[in-house]
């Protein structure tokens, strides 16, 4: 009996790992290798500038900015191409054959896209650690996450409504822009997307600081949930997509 359940298992491991490793395929396919080696190079170069100079000196706010913008970058093409790379290689016909699958596929694939940006937001974190300063890798990975995964997710949202990636990329890119110039205007404010939670203000209590952090992560993470449920929901639209 337990022979059979562990053959069982084994059996539905490597399905998994199957399905997994196929969909990483379809998702990181293509330009994605460009993206990566970017945000590696953008990473290594200011961390180089800054041990290069001696009178720079690192918080944990300026090494929380300097993840942001690498993790940004890994996370835009797989949510704004994804779409588009299923047109291309004709699986989104096999997809839309078979009802409500690709609505499956589609979170399968948001959560494998997470997971591989979290990962990748872990090795910068230990490079900080190792390069810069101590900090609390997993703590800040996760803090990270939420700007990226609301980012992320309005990707996905919007490939569902332009249909190109191409297109989706150019409005994604704008709606950066528009984000980064209003982080400015708002500074430490719940509203600000790009709210740095080690960046504490000198005129605000911890208590005060902590409730501002919440209601920010909590702001982002209903957007996000909003983003793909409105990128699932637009799946529907067959016609559109083949």
């Amino acid at each position: 009996m337990i022979q059979k359940m562990v053959t069982h298992f084994v059996k539905y491991l490597r399905l998994y790992l199957k399905i997994f490793h196929y969909n990483l395929k379809i998702i990181f396919a293509n330009k994605f290798i460009f993206f990566l080696l970017a945000a590696v190079l953008f990473y290594l170069v200011i961390t180089t500038v800054n041990l290069l100079d001696a009178e720079s000196t690192f918080s944990e706010g300026g090494v929380y900015m300097l993840m942001l913008f690498p993790g940004l970058l890994i996370i835009f093409y797989p949510s704004t191409f994804g779409l588009q790379n299923d047109v291309d290689s004709r699986t989104i016909e096999v997809l839309f054959g078979i009802p409500d699958y690709r609505y499956k596929i589609w979170l399968v694939r948001l959560l494998i896209i997470f997971i591989v940006v979290y990962m990748f937001m872990v090795f910068l974190g230990i490079l900080s650690t190792l390069a810069l300063i101590p900090i609390p890798i997993f703590e800040f990975s996760l803090q990270l996450m939420a700007p990226i995964f609301f980012l992320g997710s309005l990707g996905f949202m919007l490939s569902t409504v332009v249909r190109n990636g191409s297109g989706t990329a150019a409005i994604m890119a704008i709606i950066g822009l528009i984000f980064w110039i209003f982080s400015g205007i708002l500074g430490e404010n719940e509203w600000n997307m790009f709210l740095n939670p080690y960046n504490v203000p000198d005129d605000l209590n911890d208590v005060m600081w902590q409730e501002m952090l919440f209601y920010n992560r909590l702001y982002l993470a209903i957007g996000t949930t909003l983003a793909i449920l409105a990128g699932i929901y637009k799946l529907q639209n067959r016609e559109k997509f083949i």
